[in-house]
């Protein structure tokens, strides 16, 4: 499971010199691939009381770059950052808790984290609460608020997102039962290169379920999901293909 890694795309026309933020210098350093000087200036900018450079130097830890990978520094300086208002932090202490890397698996506390950065706007952790819901893991099983969460993200552009609410609409999980809605979602899904959108799509072209029956495009959908490395894909394919 990815966590979320720093933000690159953050403008730094400062340059280093005297007047920069340590904090600014140190994204700049990331961004030329000088991580272990990057991270004296993140240690610098989080000693300071600034939760971006808490949460950057979170992530060198967690990745080891720079520095000698420590996943309990990580979670240190993550839990600085989430106290402080940093969402991807948040999501990153979610995904640590859920797994039980550096600590002991808590569904519950994971679930914790992810609300937070949820409600602060990290879509990553809508997401990743939305299959909390949808597994029931730390949570009472809830496919309503499971499917809420998985809008949320999907309409954010998170393609993941929109497939699982296109099964969702498939199956009628937390919703009326709409093939039409499903069709849509998890074709653009699929589009966008999702494997389990098309091997999905390809079983309901096999099967005739809410769309006219077609062997053809259902093979070709397989074969697309097969090609994404996607394993059911390649078995649909060939279980079709010997028909």
């Amino acid at each position: 499971m990815k966590r979320v890694l720093i933000n690159l795309i953050l403008a730094v026309s400062c340059g280093l010199n005297m007047f920069a933020d340590d904090i600014d210098v140190g994204l700049l350093l990331y961004k030329q691939g000088h991580f272990q000087e990057a991270s004296e200036y993140f240690e610098k900018s989080c000693d300071d009381g600034n939760v971006q450079g808490c949460y950057s130097l979170g992530t060198l830890y967690d990745n080891g770059q720079g520095v000698k990978q420590n996943f309990s520094k990580a979670e240190k300086f993550y839990v600085k950052a989430c106290k402080g208002g940093n969402a991807s932090a948040c999501h990153n202490l979610g995904v640590m808790y859920e797994i039980g890397q550096e600590v002991d698996q808590d569904f519950f506390e994971a679930k914790n984290f992810y609300t937070k950065a949820c409600n602060k706007g990290e879509i990553l952790g809508c997401y990743h609460l939305g299959v909390m819901y949808q597994k029931g893991q730390g949570v009472s099983q809830d496919y309503f608020k499971a499917k809420e969460l998985f809008s949320k993200a999907c309409d954010s552009g998170m393609v993941k997102a929109c497939a699982k609410l296109g099964v969702f609409y498939a199956e009628g999980l937390g919703t009326q039962q709409d093939y039409y809605i499903a069709n849509k979602l998890l074709t653009n899904a699929c589009v966008s290169n999702d494997a389990m959108s098309c091997n999905y799509i390809g079983l309901l072209y096999a099967k005739g379920q809410g769309v006219k029956k077609d062997n053809a495009l259902a093979k070709r959908l397989f074969a697309k999901a097969c090609d994404e490395h996607f394993e059911l894909g390649c078995k649909n394919y060939s279980i079709l293909n010997n028909h």
